[in-house]
């Protein structure tokens, strides 16, 4: 799967439960459509400032996923007793993200939080509903987008429906 930039193709990685119309909290999947760029996070101890509008990951930054809370898919301090994600990872997959506006500001009770465009583990690995980069690129992304640019994702065949045309000839 790529993202399309310009005039530049990104190859990306998608939830592992691929690209749905009827998003939910936990389902795997990364929302078809139109998104808007809403935020750009980075890890100042990690990485410089990729755009002067990036604001930094600092200790104690979560993300809500309770969708059952008021801060339900927003950004929280710790502590926080209910369900979140720690924006402060061990690991690089979030030293640098991109927010979209999937259910955001406006949060809707279990339509799906927090679909980020962040560093992938590797080459296809599926995420939990964002969409995953290789670090150059998502260091190129964060450098060119303003807020507002729009992300779309397209709707793509169903890997059942790929297999049996593939069994048929069809593919």
């Amino acid at each position: 799967m790529g993202l399309r930039a310009g005039a530049r193709v990104i190859p990306c990685s998608v939830g592992r439960g691929g690209i749905s119309t009827a998003k939910r909290e936990g389902d795997g999947a990364t929302p078809q459509g139109r998104h808007r760029i809403v935020g750009l996070l980075y890890r100042p101890d990690r990485v410089a400032r990729p755009n002067g509008w990036a604001q930094p990951i600092l200790p104690g930054d979560l993300w809500c996923d309770a969708s059952d809370h008021i801060a339900y898919n927003h950004p929280v301090r710790a502590p926080f007793g209910h369900s979140h994600e720690a924006m402060r990872r061990p690991d690089p997959l979030y030293d640098i993200v991109l927010i979209t506006d999937w259910n955001y500001p406006q949060a809707r009770a279990g339509m799906g939080s927090a679909i980020f465009l962040h560093q992938w583990r590797r080459p296809g690995f599926p995420t939990a509903g964002c969409i995953a980069m290789a670090r150059r690129d998502l260091l190129w992304l964060a450098s060119a987008v303003a807020p507002g640019d729009v992300l779309e994702v397209p709707a793509l065949p169903r890997w059942p429906a790929r297999r049996a045309a593939a069994r048929q000839g069809k593919d």
